[in-house]
């Protein structure tokens, strides 16, 4: 099942263009705090629940809290197990380059086990 199909089932949308830029977005910004040029198979369940918060947030883009009827809600710009996520494959710059690691960190842990044995 693809990242959009599984968006399509999560939030019931049917605009497939909407979802893939959504999980675009959400790439993007998981590259951007990883300090990565390439997306690797464990960061794929991070991007898809930033994906499905954006999903939900449409609309209210640049809030930080909202009342409506006597009930608040408090926004968080990057969810706690989001960030544990992102933060466990960070790359930490060394004289303004980060390395990378070998492509075998890119494949699903079924494929890898193929490969390896």
């Amino acid at each position: 099942m693809t990242d959009t199909e599984m968006l399509k089932k999560i939030t019931g949308e049917s605009d497939e263009e909407l979802l893939s830029l959504l999980l675009q977005m959400a790439e993007d910004k998981v590259l951007s705090l990883t300090n990565r040029t390439k997306m690797i198979y464990p960061l794929k369940p991070a991007v898809r629940d930033w994906a499905v918060i954006a999903y939900n947030r449409l609309g209210m883009q640049g809030e930080a809290s909202r009342s409506e009827g006597g009930i608040s809600s408090a926004f968080v710009e990057v969810p706690k197990d989001i960030q544990d996520a992102i933060c466990r494959y960070r790359l930490g710059r060394v004289s303004g380059h980060a390395y990378e690691k070998k492509p075998d960190e890119e494949l699903p842990p079924e494929e890898a086990a193929s490969i390896e044995g």
